[in-house]
């Protein structure tokens, strides 16, 4: 059984004509373009469409080519009806550096794509080679479909990029053990992903900080999220703790106020509110777990400590910018206040 050609319900990108489907949720058509840098990503879309066609005929026959090392007619040899009729998978890598056999032979492919057959062109974006190539398939030639795979770079990225890894088996995580996850593979998305997949396959029920702990304890540090977490729970003897050992290991006093400064902040924003989550978290621009997460954080503070701890925090960031000599006594009594929620250490 072919697979599905028509339907596009995803939103075309401004300047393309076909669909733009998300890496999470690929499917087949005559040409899948799988473009940008992220390859934990590509790697996911690029099997998921292998997936899909297995799923409709498991006797598939998948194919591999680079475009950087190609051989004339082979594009048409293994896109062409065998004797059988099996539905066909060709993987093309390294279009971004491709040769000009490939170029002018899959150019000329796209006029006439072979029914039955899916072709899959990963290019990373590096260089504009194949851009006539790229052109062609985003102004609708061949009928194709796009996969973006943009890089993750950004913090707020990769805990999108987990949270989505449990959400897609319906599994739950706390959003504490979110973060220290992240921050433990925060340069490696491959490795993140990895240790996602292994949580979800080990681990009965939801994912807690104990779980994150055993697990990848040697590997998570204490991070300016985590000191604030644990100051605005009331915690204060483990938050001084846990900010001697963030600034052992090297935390800038900057970012470690920046943090008590956002979590305040949302608190403050969501503070008196009775709208459900989701509609809150629309009003405001946020997610419906950091509503989750402010609301829980909330608990034990008023208006007046809420208030004082803010003030708390704009004192640290100034003097932790040069308008003080002792950024560590700052930070000190910053969690202080935070953590006590009592006045006396705003005036020490």
């Amino acid at each position: 059984m072919a697979a599905p050609r028509s339907s596009a319900r995803s939103t075309a990108a401004k300047g393309t004509k076909i669909p733009q489907v998300s890496w999470r949720e690929p499917r087949p058509a005559p040409i899948v373009l799988v473009s940008g840098p992220e390859e934990v990503l590509a790697e996911r879309a690029i099997a998921g469409v292998r997936d899909y066609l297995r799923a409709e005929d498991p006797a598939l026959e998948v194919s591999d080519i680079r475009a950087d090392d190609y051989a004339e007619g082979t594009l048409l040899t293994l896109t062409s009806p065998s004797l059988f009729g099996e539905p066909r998978l060709v993987r093309v890598a390294g279009v971004e550096k491709c040769t000009d056999a490939f170029l002018q032979e899959a150019v000329r492919y796209l006029e006439a794509p072979q029914e039955g057959a899916t072709v899959i062109l990963r290019h990373t974006g590096a260089t504009v080679r194949g851009k006539k190539l790229l052109d062609a398939v985003r102004a609708g030639t061949g009928g194709g479909i796009e996969i973006p795979c943009t890089a993750v770079k950004r913090d707020s990225d990769r805990v999108d990029f987990a949270a989505g890894e449990f959400k897609a088996v319906k599994k739950r995580i706390q959003p504490t053990a979110l973060r220290a996850l992240v921050s433990a593979f925060a340069d490696d998305l491959t490795e993140l992903a990895a240790a996602c997949q292994q949580l979800i396959g080990d681990v009965e029920g939801d994912i807690t900080d104990d779980v994150i702990t055993k697990y990848y304890g040697g590997r998570v540090e204490v991070s300016a999220f985590v000191v604030a977490d644990t100051a605005i729970a009331g915690r204060y003897g483990e938050a001084l703790v846990a900010l001697r050992h963030a600034l052992a290991s090297g935390a800038d006093p900057v970012p470690m106020v920046a943090a008590f400064a956002m979590k305040l902040r949302t608190m403050a924003r969501v503070a008196g509110r009775r709208e459900p989550s989701r509609q809150l978290a629309q009003q405001l621009g946020m997610k419906d777990w950091q509503v989750d997460r402010a609301r829980k954080d909330l608990a034990g503070w008023n208006e007046r400590s809420l208030g004082m701890a803010i003030q708390a925090t704009a004192r640290a960031d100034a003097e932790v910018k040069g308008a003080a000599r002792d950024p560590i006594f700052a930070l000190e009594r910053m969690v202080t206040v935070v953590a006590t929620r009592d006045a006396f250490a705003s005036t020490r």
